[in-house]
């Protein structure tokens, strides 16, 4: 089984976090010039609000984020660009028989929207995102509860992500991580946080988790 992230790893999302990040500032007052959201897209959005409130003296989180989801249900989340090959690699490796699924840290209601959107629901036997009350906010918690809903075994998986939460998250629960370099995170943050491989181009992710899951 493989399972992918979502913004950074199979859709370029940052355009439309961008705006909504935005949105949500200056529904709280703040002035969002000079807003630079690549370096915190992938952790839960609670720690991307509070990232960005904290650098204005302001701890109002909630309220921040739910102007954030009311923008970004309204219009950021469709602002997105697949990946050049992303769509092919999914197609490989739905035909080399591997089970996959899409675990995000984004509202699953929003990932559902956004995987329909594309035409790449047929691809996947799960989606899987954060839900109300934050249980799955985090990616040890939301890779154990799709193991076990899946009845998936942990060694005979891969997790694929672009940030150092995807390898974290994946070393929590005994699944290998595999760092893509198309993304925001950097390859020495990717490396810092142990990945046990990383791919460099779409083309060659397909084969990478095959050769993976091989071993």
């Amino acid at each position: 089984s493989v399972l992918l992230d979502l913004d950074g790893t199979i859709v370029d999302s940052q355009p439309g976090i961008f705006a909504s990040c935005s949105a949500a500032l200056r529904a709280l007052g703040h002035d969002p010039s000079g807003l630079d959201v690549r370096r915190v897209i992938g952790p839960p959005l609670e720690d991307v609000m509070q990232a960005l409130l904290q650098a204005r003296g302001d701890d109002r989180v909630d309220e921040a984020v739910a102007a954030y989801r009311r923008h970004y249900g309204e219009s950021g989340l469709l602002q997105i660009e697949l990946y050049p090959g992303m769509e092919q690699a999914l197609h490989d490796m739905r035909r080399a028989g591997l089970r996959i699924y899409l675990a995000t840290s984004k509202r699953e209601i929003f990932a559902r929207r956004i995987v329909e959107h594309l035409e790449l629901a047929r691809y996947f036997d799960g989606i899987y995102g954060s839900v109300h009350g934050g249980k799955l906010d985090h990616k040890p918690d939301l890779l154990a509860h799709i193991l076990s809903e899946q009845d998936l075994l942990a060694s005979h998986a891969v997790m694929v992500g672009d940030r150092r939460h995807d390898i974290v998250g994946a070393h929590s629960v005994n699944m290998r991580g595999l760092g893509v370099l198309w993304g925001y995170g950097s390859r020495d943050e990717l490396v810092t946080a142990g990945a046990d491989h990383l791919v460099e181009l779409t083309a060659d992710l397909a084969h990478t988790v095959l050769s993976m899951l091989d071993r």
